[in-house]
């Protein structure tokens, strides 16, 4: 698994397992620089290789053979990783789910499932293909000695940042439930995320426009951010790895879903209550779906985030 940041965390559970099943397993994970700046130093990971597909495949050229090698990402680029690297058995998913060729470079796949599930159900499915109980489900993604400490007080942690801007929400809409954060619930409102030159951009117009104040603690870092989330009292964030992140630290999280269905890629067994869906319709029913539907952050109310508050308030 070699990216996305959300997708990481839900690897985080396979790990575990098959330490838990075996603790002489020795685990590599091959992964890019910015998921390898959150999972290093996870007791249950031996080796990180971090491997950037587009410049260099010579540090998993270079690798000694595997027993076994588990293509979790359906990607042409995890793809050529897989091929270059050295195993007995080479195990990725079924045909009609691996695209970008993906197929092509595994030896072994596993079977077929009859429905759509969540992302993190799909990865279970390499567990139960390798005979490895999947339960419990455990991330144990933090804080670990030597992270820095979370902020003092009562916060609430916002994630205003996406790597697709149709899941972002706007600035005067988060400058208002800063506003009632801090004035109802007692809470200071502190903005996370990557960083980016949109998140600036968001953040100076959220602080401009909201008349509490607001900390912003954008481009702290994953490990920094483990600690503030884990000390956060409420997260609130857009789809991205923030996310999963505050599920996997078992800190309560509403959830602002547009372009997804919330069934495949929200919060997992958790938090459910507290999802803002924007993607389904009212009353729609279905299986789940893997189509996007863009264009819909904008039915998010202010009104619909402040309801998931205030059930926050009486139920976590």
């Amino acid at each position: 698994m070699l990216s996305a940041i959300g997708d990481a965390v839900h690897v985080l559970p396979i790990v575990n397992a098959l330490k838990r099943h075996n603790s002489a397993n020795n685990i590599t994970w091959l992964l890019q620089s910015g998921p390898a700046s959150l999972v290093r130093g996870h007791p249950a990971i031996d080796h990180l290789v971090e491997i950037d597909p587009r410049r260099s495949l010579a540090p998993a050229r270079a690798l000694e053979p595997f027993d076994l090698l588990i293509d979790l990402q359906v990607a042409f680029k995890a793809g050529i990783v897989t091929a270059v690297t050295r195993a007995h058995t080479k195990l990725g998913f079924d045909r009609a789910r691996a695209r970008d060729l993906n197929w092509l470079f595994t030896t072994q796949k596993i079977p077929a499932h009859p429905k759509r599930q969540h992302v993190q159900d799909q990865y279970f499915e390499f567990l139960a293909a390798l005979g490895v109980p999947i339960e419990p489900v455990v991330w144990n993604l933090g804080p670990w000695a030597g992270d820095p400490s979370a902020p003092d007080g009562r916060y609430a942690a916002l994630a205003i940042g996406a790597s697709d801007p149709d899941r972002e929400w706007f600035a005067d809409r988060w400058a208002a439930v800063a506003d009632a954060l801090h004035d109802v619930y007692g809470l200071r409102p502190v903005l996370v995320g990557a960083g980016t030159d949109r998140d600036k951009a968001a953040a100076a117009a959220i602080k401009a426009l909201a008349k509490a104040p607001v900390d912003d603690a954008l481009g702290s870092g994953l490990r920094p951010l483990v600690s503030i989330l884990g000390g956060a009292e409420l997260v609130i964030s857009v789809d991205t790895g923030a996310v999963h992140m505050a599920v996997a630290l078992d800190r309560p999280v509403i959830t602002l879903m547009s372009n997804a269905d919330p069934r495949r890629t929200g919060p997992y067994r958790k938090f459910h209550d507290l999802i803002v869906d924007a993607y389904h319709d009212p009353g729609e029913r279905g299986p789940i779906s893997w189509t996007r539907r863009p264009g819909r952050m904008p039915r998010i109310a202010v009104t619909d985030v402040l309801e998931r508050v205030a059930r926050w308030r009486s139920t976590y």
